[in-house]
């Protein structure tokens, strides 16, 4: 493939080149879709509207879940179009873009669901310190930290990236532009962006996952000391799933990014990466919020209030 070809835009990859399997792959990428568009969406009305829950833990939830819906629409409506049309090309600068997002996203999502651990643990064992130690000044600072931090790694990823000359051929092997596969393409030594990335990827993630576990671990603790059954399950029930989406985030995201990319299998990295970039998206709003008492009592309040001013 030429030099100037790769250099003018890409080709994304297909699941499969069947028409029934791409129809089927893109239906069920577009339910996907929606769902997650409509759950986060809801979630962000709800906490928005509802005053009773201007609390720190839904200020991070409705962050996370402006954070799901852009990271989702990143790739999967360019995905559709792949699956159901014959055009697979995507822009240099499309590419670059999906890249910076991906990552972008992926750090603030770590961050995010780092700095909601950290509001739990505080709440839990420390709820007399709660109001002080989680305030709202608190929690903005968090957020601007995670969200600048973000741009600057992606941003170095991204340009430490697209520095390489691309020459090998122009068909990435994955349905979204992602860094291990734009690496198998170049032509320069790769080394170097495999070493960042390796140690990036396990300071970032290895340092969150720590400091989540060690969250959860006081939280266990504290938990096991309430004086009822009933209120160490209900407790546990809302953890665990938590401590689920975290685990098959960050080990999925893990396992495309850190191994090295001459050994990557391309339909099993495909797999994998939607289980880092649409499956958490899908699953935060069920896990965080659609299973919370306080969200379902102020939807309610909400759908009385919109049919009553229909009427």
């Amino acid at each position: 493939m030429l030099n100037s070809t790769a250099e003018n835009e890409f080709l994304l990859t297909r699941f499969s080149d069947v028409w029934e399997l791409r129809v089927l792959h893109a239906m069920l990428f577009l339910l996907l879709y929606l769902a997650t568009l409509m759950g986060n969406l809801l979630i962000v009305t709800v906490t928005s509207l509802n005053k009773n829950l201007h609390t720190p833990m839904y200020f991070f939830l409705r962050n996370l879940s402006v954070l799901d819906m852009c990271f989702i629409s990143v790739t999967v409506p360019k995905a559709c179009v792949t699956f159901l049309t014959e055009n697979r090309t995507i822009s240099v600068a499309g590419c670059a873009t999906q890249i910076f997002t991906v990552i972008f996203c992926g750090f603030v999502e770590v961050m995010f669901l780092t700095s909601m651990a950290r509001d739990r643990c505080v709440a839990i064992c420390q709820p007399l310190h709660y109001p002080v130690v989680m305030n709202h000044r608190v929690c903005v600072q968090m957020t601007l930290a995670s969200v600048l931090s973000g741009v600057v790694y992606a941003g170095f990823h991204t340009g430490n990236t697209f520095r390489l000359s691309f020459c090998q051929s122009n068909v990435v092997h994955q349905f979204f532009c992602d860094i291990p596969s734009l690496l198998k393409l170049s032509c320069s030594d790769t080394f170097g962006n495999e070493i960042s990335i390796f140690f990036t990827t396990m300071l970032i993630e290895g340092g969150c996952f720590a400091f989540i576990t060690r969250s959860y671990v006081y939280i266990f603790s504290a938990v096991l000391k309430f004086p009822t059954s009933r209120e160490r399950g209900k407790a546990f029930s809302t953890c665990v799933p938590h401590i689920l989406v975290v685990t098959v985030f960050l080990s999925s995201a893990a396992a495309v990014y850190v191994k090295p990319t001459s050994t990557s299998c391309t339909i099993q990295d495909m797999v994998t990466s939607v289980f880092y970039s649409i499956v958490p998206p899908f699953l935060n709003p069920i896990i965080y919020s659609l299973r919370n008492k306080q969200i379902i009592e102020a939807t309610k309040k909400i759908m009385k209030r919109m049919l009553y001013s229909g009427k």
